[in-house]
Formats: C-alpha cells, structure tokens, sequence
C-alpha cells in the first residue's frame, strides 16, 4: 500500500494526477501504474488500468486470478468496471471518494449518471436498434474457437 501512496505523491511532481495502484502476485509486483490521464491526453489512463494493463501483458492473461490491488484511492467507476472485468481476488484502498472529493476529483455525479436512465444522462444517449444490431451477438453465439471472458 506504501508503494502505490507513493507512486501517487510521485506522479504528481512529475505531472500526473495523484492516484498510484501496485497489483501484487505471489508476493511479487506484477503490476503498478499511475494516472497518467493529463500526461498521455488518455482518459482512461487512470492509475488501477495502466497497473492491469501492465499485470495483464506479464501474467499474459486478461485475468488477474490469484492478484491483489493495492490502490492510493478507492476506485473510480470506470476503474472499479475495469476490476471487475480483470477479476483479482482482492483490493484495498487508502483514501476514500471523500476524500478525492475534498481533493478536487469528485467523481460521485458518474455515479449518479450510471444509475439514471439513459436517456435522463448528461450526455445524451439514445440507442439505436435495427435488424442486424444483434448480428455481432449472434456471431459470437456461432463461434466454436471463441475465448470466453
């Protein structure tokens, strides 16, 4: 936990946002990222992605079995969605979304907006269905040599 608290104080005097994540395997560092949201012009370069992309490409797995996260701050949403789909076993965190809030990164209006209707969201979306819209689906039904995940 240590290491990712300071990967984030580093991150911030190199231009970063202040976020680090450490993701350990067996007791080893597979993984470790921090925001690099401003530095690359990506923003969904935040630090838990760039850590699970890293930890992803040494395990060479999608999946993170057997990992543990070690975050400087609770996940975002588009970080814990990201989580998720790695399926570590564990994750801890060290500040809380208050205090990012407090901090100048308040993300509890994106919770907010993945709970409203999607047509109630601040930014518009509006779905639009045709006949093959479920092609792509139907494709991956068919697939005999198909990866689940």
């Amino acid at each position: 936990m240590r290491e990712a608290v300071r990967l984030a104080v580093e991150s911030v005097a190199e231009g970063g946002g202040p976020f680090g994540c450490v993701i350990e395997k067996d007791g080893a560092i597979v993984g470790a990222g921090t925001n690099r949201v401003t530095r690359d012009n990506d923003p969904t370069a935040h630090a838990e992605v760039v850590a699970i992309r890293q930890a992803c490409e040494r395990l060479e797995s999608f999946q993170l079995d057997g990992c543990t996260l070690y975050c400087s701050c609770e996940p975002c949403p588009m970080c814990l969605g990201a989580i998720y789909w790695a399926r570590p076993d564990r994750v801890y965190y060290a500040a809380s979304r208050e205090d990012a809030a407090a901090g100048g990164f308040d993300d509890l209006f994106i919770h907010d907006e993945i709970a409203a209707d999607p047509d109630r969201r601040r930014i518009l979306m509006t779905q639009i269905a045709f006949a093959s819209a479920g092609d792509p689906f139907d494709a991956w039904r068919r697939a005999e040599d198909k990866i689940r995940y």
